[in-house]
């Protein structure tokens, strides 16, 4: 039902594509959802490129922060949609599951996600390969890294796999985690709510409990 092969192929062939065409999503099903999150992975991996560069000015990068930030909360929206989407998708099949059944301490919406960051790696590491200003020594040290990523890649998917066939067969639990990520909240970030008492002048600080107290002995 869900297929691992098709997961790395559609990130392997989206990032070759979207670095010559606009980011797109011309997928369905639950590979729409795996699309939707990987999209986000590759903005964000580029914006963070610019937000290390040494030669863009300070507004530069205060508008790259924002777009990480919004592109961070996006990714980890959607590999809570991928995890949603087999909650459904388990419910469906009527599933049996053993009350005793573990947990993982990794959703497949997660694993997926790391699966995305891989393909993203492998291809700026084959990148590598192509210049002209490096040595030789350069060149060793990216293919071994490649040669890391390729194992991990393939460890990855044959996890999942067998997690997801676990999870499908009643073998193990399976839930949404929700991240809640607090920064992008306006009504969880006090920078947010409370923006004119948040200056750099006067930084939030946490307020020590009585109880938290440390005596001298």
């Amino acid at each position: 039902m869900i297929d691992i092969k098709e997961i790395t192929k559609l990130q392997t062939l989206t990032v070759d594509r979207w670095h010559e065409h606009p980011v797109d999503n011309q997928y369905e099903g639950f590979l729409k959802l795996v699309c939707e999150q990987h999209s986000f992975n590759y903005l964000l991996w580029h914006e963070e490129d610019i937000a290390r560069s040494r030669d863009v000015s300070d507004t530069e990068i205060a508008r790259v922060k924002r777009s990480i930030d919004g592109y961070n909360q996006q990714r980890n929206d959607w590999i809570e949609k991928i995890d949603d989407q087999i909650a459904s998708i388990v419910d469906s099949m009527e599933t049996v599951i053993d009350p005793a059944a573990p947990m993982n301490t990794e959703t497949p919406g997660c694993t997926i996600d790391r699966l995305s960051i891989l393909a993203l790696r492998l291809y700026h590491l084959h990148e590598q390969l192509e210049r002209d200003d490096v040595s030789e020594e350069h060149f060793e040290s990216v293919r071994k890294k490649i040669a890391v990523c390729r194992l991990q890649q393939d460890d990855l998917s044959r996890s999942l796999g067998q997690l997801l066939d676990d999870i499908l067969s009643g073998k193990k639990r399976h839930r949404t985690y929700r991240q809640f990520k607090m920064y992008n909240d306006p009504t969880l970030n006090p920078y947010l709510y409370q923006p004119s008492s948040m200056s750099p002048a006067k930084p939030h600080t946490p307020t020590k409990r009585p109880s938290e107290s440390v005596t001298a002995p």
